[in-house]
């Protein structure tokens, strides 16, 4: 499956395209049974993906808008940067670039290093996924177009499996599906307490924390995560302070060869640059 980013605090939403399967139209369904087919489809689609896609990844990083073309292989993802708050690479910054992506294609180390990190924020993904149509709540709240929408709020009778999961009991917002795929389009709320873990002696996520994760379809039947915003505040351990802040938008999806290598991936980046410039 193509390999994609995720934060472990907040429940990432991984995109993968669709497989048929039969599902009930919503108006004839509870709203948690809508929800259970879709997160299922999420889930199935997610173990069938092989796709690997080419785009434009813009996040804030540190004060500063990062624009860089991702380029997704079996091997991992070649990330280059090609403009910083909108403003294209120097020339002594394009050569810089040019040099860590060579060091990255031929490092195993930090190859291997990569998809074990891509790969565990994947899976506690998956987990965090597959908890959803029981962890809330949901209650229809009309349409927008063709989507549907539904709001959220805690279950009560949900039992955290893990120190993650207790973060479903403080989140209340909104999700909205597109019924005839079951894919899920936004997934976004906030933090209505602080979540403590181990009665705050581990550390606690301050109320008012906020999150909104939303997908597009990239290509037929295929969806990819397009927004994903974050912003999270807390204490962890020893007093450690969390600032989990993140804006990434994802545009200009273009599906690629699924066996491309690291450098050829590499020659298809130099060649996208060359045309812009």
């Amino acid at each position: 499956m193509a390999l994609r980013s995720s934060i472990a605090t907040v429940l990432l939403i991984l995109a993968p395209p669709v497989f048929s399967q039969k599902t009930t139209a919503p108006e004839t369904i509870s709203a948690h049974e809508l929800v259970k087919q879709t997160v299922q489809n999420e889930l199935n689609a997610i173990d069938n993906d092989h796709t690997h896609w080419m785009y434009l990844s813009q996040t804030r990083k540190n004060g500063a808008m990062v624009t860089e073309q991702v380029i997704q292989t079996p091997h991992g993802n070649l990330e280059r940067v090609i403009a910083r708050n909108g403003q294209p690479l120097s020339p002594e910054q394009q050569k810089q670039e040019d040099q860590k992506l060579q060091k990255f294609v031929s490092d195993t180390a930090a190859q291997q290093k990569q998809r074990k990190d891509l790969d565990a924020d994947g899976n506690q993904s998956r987990k965090m996924l597959s908890m959803l149509p029981d962890a809330l709540i949901y209650t229809y709240a009309g349409q927008q177009g063709d989507r549907t929408r539904l709001t959220f709020k805690p279950n009560p009778s949900f039992h955290p499996p893990s120190r993650e999961a207790k973060v479903f009991a403080a989140m209340q917002g909104q999700m909205i599906i597109a019924p005839k795929e079951h894919r899920l389009v936004e997934f976004s709320g906030h933090l209505m307490h602080s979540v403590k873990f181990g009665g705050g002696i581990l550390g606690d996520l301050h109320a008012g924390g906020s999150f909104d994760v939303r997908q597009v379809e990239a290509g037929p039947g295929h969806w990819e995560i397009s927004l994903l915003k974050v912003n999270i505040k807390g204490r962890a351990l020893l007093f450690k302070t969390i600032n989990e802040e993140q804006d990434e938008r994802d545009s200009h999806f273009k599906r690629i060869p699924d066996d491309l290598t690291l450098a050829q991936a590499d020659d298809m980046a130099k060649k996208q640059k060359s045309q812009s410039s």
